[in-house]
């Protein structure tokens, strides 16, 4: 008499059935997201409730119930939002007092700027190799462009203004602050005393100082220090003292991720042979930079909303412009709202964007994802 099997072959096992629909997809993210437990759907069905209250009233006041056209606040006559100063003063609101024959070169200097980032957020660009030099000399073509030279005509950067001013200012601060934020870090922890001492004592004293004390400080007081002949341009002394306090926050960021970084990774550098730059550039602060980047990106988030701080010592960033919108005779009363509104969101998308492109580069760069 054969034996039977026990159990049923291989062949003979039940297929894969695939997962509840209720589990996946759209619907199932819902029910783990908004209705996963009864908190989590009292706190959906709140914020349902608060939306309803607030978004129709808000659309009816910005688009349905808004005044699109006019030459002056007097033609404002609905009930919603002024938006006519768009069509009157947009270009000072972008530009400032830069001028209006030369917005043509603001605009090119915008266009360019996104290649440049490109190449450096970016991998797997074609051309990357050449694209990064390109990223390296795309200050240089911008101050070319936008104070002049080179057969274009020179513009003075108190024509700077609104929101091309708070670019300006930022761009920079982010780009320079890194690299000195980077030095100085290292710089504190060095076994120098002497370079360890200055490290500390400058961290310490920017940190403790608000950066509109160090803007009148650029202002006023640090031509005092220059020889009579040497006279810094407003713009350039505002950059650098952005620059530097930006610098000092990014330093302690990144101290934190060289603290971050197990003791047994500076020792396999040492014994594979390398010297401190070397083991600092291939192995230490790849991994302090990426423990770091949370950090970093919120550095340069308060970087760039703290360069509308400018309007304090007399320059006329995009809020600038929207107190001057707002004083003016032919509107005032009528697009106070409006301005802030529109500056608020000028904001909103640099710092999204930035915020966004953080959480991708962590996702990349992620080594424990299986």
């Amino acid at each position: 008499m054969s034996e039977q099997p026990s159990h049923r072959s291989q062949a003979e096992l039940l297929p894969e059935r695939p997962p509840p629909t209720s589990t996946v997809g759209a619907i199932g993210w819902v029910r783990k997201n908004l209705f996963g437990g009864g908190l989590n759907t009292a706190l959906t069905l709140l914020s349902i409730l608060l939306l309803y209250w607030s978004v129709p009233p808000l659309l009816d006041w910005a688009f349905f119930s808004a005044d699109f056209t006019g030459a002056s606040g007097s033609e404002c006559t609905a009930e919603g939002a002024c938006w006519a100063w768009l069509d009157q003063r947009i270009d000072q609101f972008l530009y400032g007092f830069y001028p209006q024959e030369a917005y043509w070169r603001v605009n090119i200097t915008i266009i360019l700027l996104f290649p440049a980032l490109a190449f450096v957020m970016f991998d797997g660009l074609p051309y990357a190799r050449y694209g990064r030099w390109y990223s390296l000399l795309y200050p240089v073509i911008a101050a070319i462009l936008l104070v002049g030279g080179i057969g274009l005509e020179g513009v003075t950067t108190d024509k700077f203004g609104g929101f091309m001013l708070n670019l300006v200012a930022g761009l920079a601060g982010i780009v320079l602050s890194l690299p000195i934020g980077v030095l100085l870090a290292l710089g504190r922890r060095s076994q120098l005393p002497i370079v360890r001492y200055l490290s500390v004592g400058f961290i310490e004293f920017i940190r403790g100082v608000p950066l509109i004390t160090l803007l009148f400080v650029a202002i006023v007081i640090l031509q005092l220090f220059l020889p009579p002949e040497v006279s810094l341009d407003q713009l350039i002394r505002v950059m650098i003292m952005i620059t530097l306090f930006a610098s000092a926050y990014m330093a302690e960021v990144i101290r934190g991720g060289l603290q971050a970084i197990p003791r047994g990774q500076y020792e396999a550098a040492q014994a594979m042979g390398l010297g401190y730059w070397q083991s600092m550039r291939l192995i230490i602060l790849p991994q302090a930079l990426k423990v770091s980047i949370p950090g970093i990106v919120n550095t340069f988030i308060g970087l760039f909303k703290d360069t509308t701080l400018v309007i304090i010592i007399g320059l006329f960033d995009i809020l600038g412009q929207a107190r001057l919108l707002q004083t003016n005779p032919e509107w005032i009363g009528k697009v106070d709202h409006e301005t802030f509104l529109l500056a608020a969101l000028f904001f909103f998308v640099i710092c999204f964007s930035i915020s966004r492109y953080s959480i991708r580069l962590e996702r990349r760069l992620d080594t424990n994802k299986r």
